[in-house]
């Protein structure tokens, strides 16, 4: 996409709302309610779908004239707002692309992996694959997460699954508020219990379960993905180093990107005052993670989460207020 900013329309200077979608799942919690304020179906709450235009959680559009649309029909109907018009007057993307959710883990996730795009487009209808990335909003003071294994070949991963040795198998490491965790397509990874983070991600929701600890929904275990597992999965696994992140706190009113890459930009920025920047890229997410204040005169509080459309201009925010910011990657 063109990252130049650009005269738009009068559209492009209106941020654009979204209402989120709320996923129930077998180890979600109320903290969406009780800390987020969410309006939520029930106290097994998992996950908040903040942004996202995915089939499975379309957002609807709640201020502007796109107002009560879903998001993916107004990327289709409004391109010039997200940079996405070809030099012919098409799509440059099909599909918006990124997803943000809030995920209250309330008990431990299955022992997960995806798949990057190439096998994703083979393997299920042409989908995208999940590149995605954490930032852990809240953790145990002990708190971990499992990344990674510690099989050395394909085979031993294969006799490690196959005998259920999952101690051996599978790696921790610990994480504390605060920090950033890449997870890259092939990574074995695995939310555990008490830990709440927002995740940043391509549009998919392709999952591959390895693991699930026996559990049962509706009196029956839930699907295992193995054989497609063990074909994505990335061995040896990445070293934690290229993984996790201990995020310092930034310097206030600057821009923090904590990670770029083909897929997104990821940044993070501490609000104290007033602050001015110039929106130049083709379109911005914008997630309230903590206190409340102003963005161009509009009231927004923790829990907000919006778009800044392409050719936006000027931005201010106001207040005591952190927020976490996105927009896509240059893909190559």
């Amino acid at each position: 996409m063109n990252r130049e900013s650009k005269p738009a329309n009068a559209e492009a200077g209106q941020m654009i709302f979204l209402q989120p979608e709320f996923k129930q799942m077998i180890w979600g919690g109320s903290r969406l309610r009780t800390e987020w304020n969410y309006e939520i179906p029930g106290d097994d709450t998992g996950e908040c779908w903040a942004v996202s235009a995915h089939p499975n959680g379309d957002c609807i559009v709640s201020t502007g004239s796109h107002k009560g649309k879903r998001l993916s029909q107004m990327w289709a109907d409004a391109p010039e707002l997200f940079d996405n018009v070809n030099e012919e007057g098409g799509l440059l993307e099909e599909k918006f692309p990124l997803l943000t959710k809030i995920i209250d883990a309330k008990d431990d996730l299955s022992i997960q992996v995806h798949p990057d795009d190439a096998y994703a487009k083979v393997h299920e209808n042409g989908s995208l694959g999940k590149t995605e990335c954490w930032y852990i909003l809240d953790c145990p003071e002990d708190g971990a997460l499992v990344l990674g294994h510690h099989a050395s070949t394909r085979e031993e991963m294969q006799e490690m699954i196959d005998q259920g040795r999952w101690d051996d198998f599978l790696q921790e490491v610990p994480i504390q508020k605060g920090d950033f965790i890449q997870i890259d397509p092939g990574t074995l990874h695995a939310i555990k219990g008490g830990i709440m983070l927002l995740e940043t991600q391509q549009n998919s929701d392709i999952t591959y379960r390895v693991y699930d600890y026996g559990r049962l929904s509706n009196g029956k275990p839930r699907q295992l993905h193995i054989e497609q597992s063990i074909a994505v999965t990335r061995v040896p696994a990445a070293p934690v180093e290229e993984c996790v992140f201990h995020t310092a706190a930034g310097e206030k009113n600057k821009m923090q990107v904590l990670i770029e890459n083909p897929y997104y930009q990821v940044s993070r920025m501490e609000v104290e005052g007033t602050v001015n920047w110039m929106q130049t890229e083709g379109f911005r997410i914008v997630s309230v993670l903590e206190g409340s204040g102003q963005v161009n005169g509009t009231a927004v509080k923790k829990g907000d989460h919006f778009i800044l459309p392409a050719g936006f201009g000027e931005v201010e925010a106001q207040g005591e207020m952190t927020l976490f910011m996105s927009t896509p990657g240059r893909r190559k």
